[in-house]
């Protein structure tokens, strides 16, 4: 049985939405917790083609309730990361929907409220297998990934260094702050909060809406920067919202309603637990300190999440790094490229370090 006839009670979640991908099986995965999920299946999508010498290669996962759909944006042809050139691969996060995750796992395997918690880690390794035996891959080009994306660059550097040629984490940070665990508690609570979560056993995933618009409505206030809700900037209009509360409906609410509540729960706990130095007995330093490959540390200048400052440590401890801050009114939301500039500055970005020689 595949996933996607799994998925029984949320149409989000298949190919007519996302496009087509393919999946890879990864048989019954140990998790680093020891727990382990039956009938693994890793959903991701490639672009381009893999070369002779299989040197190509970029890997790009996705952030925080995302899927690979959400970062074709920055694949394109006279793009940085063109598919004339390189062999692109976007997998997707265990967990958001589309790979093995709760809505589309029975609950006698875990799914559901049963999910087990699945580490950043295990994402990579499960990449790291699809990259190796199903491609034959050994050296890339580039990983990148934006938010929980960059967590999952960090740990592929760290954990691959001798694999990864170039890094762009974008961002995010190599291990979760104190700060981000206190904000990612309280967008938890907000859906588990609702009562017809259940303990996370619901018979309707859009029964929890009450606490997917409480999710919702905290990403509104922590995503994008206070500059960007001043009346004088008005930059809701620029992105072509009538309004704040336009705004509230057609871009926070519209993302994030048509979303399976334990799905987004079992990314967050990834989230919150992101840590690369457990590769060093928890000393972040040495962690950051095996990266070989040639790193652009890009935060957003109005990140609240992850703001330059907190980049700026962890890029300091990286050999051979560049701190390469993006300004934008759209705060951790620049990724989106809604304004055109932000979209360009991160290409721009993505274009010198894949020109750099390393």
């Amino acid at each position: 049985m595949t996933l996607e006839n799994r998925h029984l009670e949320n149409e989000y979640y298949t190919q007519a939405e996302h496009g087509d991908y393919e999946l890879f099986d990864l048989g019954d995965f140990e998790l680093a917790s020891g727990q382990r999920i039956p009938d693994c299946k890793l959903a991701y999508q490639t672009h381009g083609k893999l070369n002779q010498k299989k040197d190509n290669a970029i890997v790009f996962p996705h952030m925080y309730s995302g899927t690979h759909r959400d970062m074709e944006m920055y694949v394109g042809e006279d793009m940085a990361i063109d598919p004339k050139e390189y062999f692109v691969i976007m997998p997707n996060q265990l967990g958001n929907g589309l790979s093995t995750s709760p809505h589309n796992t029975p609950p006698q395997d875990g799914g559901m409220g049963n999910f087990p918690d699945v580490n950043i880690e295990d994402d990579i390794r499960a990449q790291h297998k699809l990259v190796t035996e199903e491609f034959g891959i050994e050296e890339i080009e580039l990983v990148l990934g934006w938010s929980m994306g960059a967590q999952q660059t960090y740990e592929w550097a760290v954990r691959y260094p001798e694999m990864v040629k170039r890094a762009a984490p974008i961002a995010g940070t190599a291990k979760v702050t104190p700060h981000d665990r206190l904000f990612i508690d309280a967008h938890m609570e907000a859906i588990r909060s609702d009562p017809a979560w259940n303990d996370g056993f619901y018979d309707d995933p859009h029964a929890v809406i009450t606490g997917l618009k409480r999710h919702a409505q905290i990403w509104s206030v922590m995503g994008l920067c206070t500059q960007f809700y001043h009346y004088e900037e008005r930059a809701w209009e620029q992105a072509g919202f009538t309004s704040v509360e336009d705004l509230m409906a057609n871009f926070w609410e519209d993302w994030f309603l048509r979303m399976d509540p334990n799905d987004l729960l079992a990314m967050a706990k990834k989230w919150q637990h992101g840590d690369v130095s457990r590769n060093t007995d928890g000393d972040l330093e040495a962690a950051l300190g095996r990266i070989e490959a040639k790193t652009f540390v890009m935060p957003f200048e109005e990140d609240m999440f992850f703001p330059v400052s907190d980049c700026a440590h962890e890029e300091s401890m990286i050999p051979d790094s560049e701190l390469r801050p993006i300004p934008s009114l759209w705060g951790h939301f620049a990724m989106f490229g809604i304004f055109e500039e932000d979209k360009q500055a991160i290409d721009d970005n993505i274009r010198d370090l894949l020109e750099t020689p390393v």
